[in-house]
């Protein structure tokens, strides 16, 4: 059984067919999957996507969004969804240092990380975070602020060295379609060296289509490509460590596994 914990059928790309890739998806042994929301529309599109079984959600503003989204509607939106049960994260939320320079804006972004983790907190959720150039200010932010339900450094590009820190802060580690990149050395020694009861798996579609099929548009059956490179770096049993994995994942995310039904 395979859990795609990071895959945007919410996008602009992949909304108009979403029906499709779902059942594609459960056809490849897909069972779960979590669509994160990372701006108004976005996370307004979860709230209909986890109407689907097999489907659950979390809401949030990713930091490359907050010039472009209405903060103050997606806050209202945080206080509609705490009794709703297939909602089982905030996110993705974080920092993104890659194209703003701007250190205002920075400090914006910090301080938006920040709200939303307080947020979680209250809810009593998990945390989905987006790290892109800003590794050490992401773990400073978490050391300070800690999630008291944890969550997940999604599609993490950090060193092998750092992933021990995120984990004493109660974070999962996600690897998607990078890790099966040919001269993708630093996520392949993460996959290798990670403590496997703390690691996830990912598309982020429709980005990051793992190998043979980087350029194209990722979905959520492609998870699958993603397992097997990791089961190969690992010298595991693809069943085995999608047993693992799958687990690392429920229990994260507060789900049982007959809820789907």
């Amino acid at each position: 059984m395979l859990f795609d914990t990071h895959c945007h059928l919410n996008s602009d790309e992949l909304y108009p067919k979403y029906k499709e890739l779902i059942k594609e998806a459960k056809d490849s042994g897909v069972e779960l999957i979590i669509v994160p929301g990372y701006d108004l529309l976005s996370s307004q599109r979860v709230l209909e996507l986890i109407k689907e079984k097999n489907i659950y959600g979390a809401i949030g503003l990713q930091p490359e969004e907050i010039d472009k989204t209405n903060v103050n509607a997606l806050f209202d939106l945080f206080k509609t969804v705490k009794d709703n049960k297939k909602i089982v994260a905030i996110g993705e939320i974080g920092l993104d240092y890659y194209w703003e320079k701007d250190e205002n804006k920075k400090q914006v972004q910090r301080e938006l990380f920040i709200k939303q983790i307080e947020i979680a907190n209250e809810l009593k959720l998990p945390i989905i975070v987006h790290s892109r150039d800003a590794l050490q200010d992401t773990y400073e932010i978490l050391k300070c602020h800690q999630p008291i339900m944890g969550g997940v450094m999604h599609c993490y590009s950090g060193p092998k060295e750092m992933v021990n820190e995120f984990i004493k802060l109660g974070m999962y580690i996600s690897l998607g379609g990078p890790v099966t990149f040919k001269n993708a050395r630093v996520p392949k020694e993460v996959a290798t060296s990670i403590d496997i009861n703390y690691l996830l798996i990912e598309t982020d579609s429709p980005y990051l289509s793992p190998h043979p099929l980087r350029g194209t548009e990722n979905k959520p059956s492609n998870v699958k490509l993603v397992e097997e490179e990791i089961a190969r770096l690992r010298n595991m049993e693809l069943d085995d460590l999608e047993a693992i994995t799958f687990k690392n994942a429920t229990k994260l995310f507060g789900i049982k596994y007959e809820d789907k039904m």
